[in-house]
Formats: C-alpha cells, structure tokens, sequence
C-alpha cells in the first residue's frame, strides 16, 4: 500500500514556515515616529551612535550601552581625549562609571558633529536628544536611520525609552525601569512627608547658576518633573520659556521668593557651573538658608530613567539634611 505524503508535506510545510518566521525576525524591521520624523531601523542592531548623554542614558537602562560604539558630548576637553578615542580613566568617572561601555570613539557633539567619524563607524543606529532648531538629522540620516525625541515634549524620555525597548525587543524591561522610577519617588516622596518637609518648603525652584553670573530656571525637564513626583509645587511659573526647557531669570524675580519655597541650585557641568559664585553674591546670600546644592556628577545626563531614580535618592537626602 503506498503511503500518504501527507506527513512529510507538513513536515516540510512546518520546515519552511519555521525557517520564514527565523529570516523575517532576523531581516525584521521597526518603524518608529520620532520627533523628527520617521525611521525604519533593523530589529537589533550592533553598532549604536549616541549624540549625547541622555541617549547613552536610555539605552543604559535597557542594558544596551556596551553596543554604543561613538559618543558625542558637550563635557569633553582635550585632556579627555587621545587619538580619537575616550581615556581609559574618564570612562572611569561619574555617569560613565555606572553604565557599561566598550572604548566608544568621540563623534563630536550637537553643534559639530564630526560625520566623517561616524560614517567610518559604520553604525545601524543614531539616537539623540533633540530640540526645535536643531540640526544636522538630515546629514545623520544618511549616514544611519537617526531617531531624536524633543527634550520638552512631555513624557518624552519615557517615549524615547520605549520606542527603542521595540527596536530591541526589550519591551518588559523599559516598562520595569518606568516602574522603577515611580516607585522610588513614592518611597521617597513618604521620607520626606514624614520629616515635614512639605510643610516647611511646600514649593520649590530649579536655579541653574551659570559662570559669568546668568541664572536660568528650570520649568518642564531637568530636575524639575523629579521634584514635582515627590511632592513640590511650582514656586514659580514664567511665562515664556526657551524650547519648553525654561527660561532665563532676573535676581529681582529670584529675591521676590517667599520662605516656603526650596531653592535647588543644579549648576551646569564642568567649566560652566557658577553654583559657588552665585552663593556669593547678595541674590545668594539672601537665599541661602533656603537652598541646596545639588552638583551633578560628571558627564550626567540632565534627564533620563537612570538619572531620575539617582536624583530622586540624592535630593531626598539633601532635603532631609536640610530640614534637620
């Protein structure tokens, strides 16, 4: 009796439609609505290109940063730098030394980058934090699909977190970060109910002391959504602000604030933090009873997952010594 070709023909069938479902994960691709636009990137990619520090944030909280093979950062100095390449020992310090990476190559920054650099780094992936006005997606572009999310859109690292967890198949993870983040501010947010902090300072400003004596206030990003998930209110409110970052602020609109509100001066890294300066003078020494100091540490991110569970532990502190 001859027997069916049935079972070998769906053996065969399962064969192909395994090996289909295989080639199409390993040739996929995810398109993503950025805030500048559109990419179609390939599932997984090797070799990422980070413009900035918040982008190495994001995929450091995804477990990716050891595939960052080009770095770009405002932070560096020539002293941080041989032959095209991060000294060992800078990797070594501040934000760096908490995220894993793998002797990226310095690709320039925001305002210059060095796109000879890059092309040469052959990467799959651009990421950068971005703003209305800036430039040079389009010259990216064409090196690597580049992806940027707006720094004031709201929710915006949280987007840039989770777009990429698609890209990479890590969505469990970003959602467990997020979570992350919101539990260690209700944790905190508790500490500092329970030391009456509220009750002593219930608002509270974000002063960026800049060297040469400038002063910006923080109102939608860089401190200020960490203060608010623990419990402050504004204490000021301006009325135009500069990319929904903040805004610039007179010394008479900071000497107009009333003894309720916590002053956190969150001075700029390196050669631009003005934070000892500022104390100095009488805008200074008026509020310095009421303010604190918080210096980030070197070649942080303004914003991110990582940095808001760190800012929230260490404003906590600073807080809790401040109300003793």
């Amino acid at each position: 009796m001859k027997k069916s070709p049935l079972p070998l023909t769906l053996a065969l069938g399962t064969y192909l439609l395994t090996q289909g479902l295989v080639l199409a994960q390993t040739q996929g691709t995810v398109t993503l609505k950025h805030d500048e636009g559109t990419a179609t990137i390939r599932k997984t990619p090797q070799r990422i290109v980070v413009m900035d520090e918040e982008a190495l944030g994001w995929l450091a909280a995804l477990g990716l940063s050891d595939r960052v093979v080009g770095l770009g950062s405002t932070y560096f100095t020539p002293s941080d730098l041989s032959g095209g390449k991060l000294k060992p020992e800078v990797l070594k310090r501040g934000f760096y030394g908490r995220v894993k990476l793998n002797n990226p190559a310095y690709i320039g920054d925001w305002t210059a980058p060095n796109l000879e650099a890059i092309t040469a780094l052959k990467p799959d992936l651009i990421v950068r934090l971005t703003w209305d006005g800036n430039q040079n997606h389009d010259k990216l572009s064409r090196v690597a699909p580049t992806v940027g999310y707006k720094e004031g859109a709201a929710g915006f690292w949280q987007k840039g977190l989770r777009d990429l967890a698609k890209v990479f198949g890590k969505q469990t993870e970003a959602e467990k970060v997020i979570k992350q983040v919101a539990d260690t501010n209700r944790s905190n947010a508790r500490k500092l109910l329970a030391a009456g902090v509220f009750s002593k300072y219930p608002k509270v400003v974000v002063v960026a002391p800049f060297a040469g004596g400038s002063n910006w206030l923080y109102t939608s990003v860089r401190l200020i959504p960490d203060l608010r998930a623990l419990g402050f209110k504004d204490g000021l409110t301006p009325k135009e602000t500069t990319l929904g970052v903040g805004s610039a602020i007179s010394d008479e609109a900071l000497l107009g604030l009333d003894n309720k509100t916590l002053v956190v001066l969150f001075p700029p890294g390196g050669k631009y933090n003005g934070a000892d300066a500022f104390l100095k003078t009488p805008v200074g020494q008026r509020l310095k009873a009421q303010s604190v100091v918080y210096v980030p540490e070197d070649f942080s991110p303004y914003s991110g997952p990582l940095m808001s569970i760190h800012n929230s532990n260490a404003l906590t502190r600073l807080i809790l010594e401040q109300v003793k």
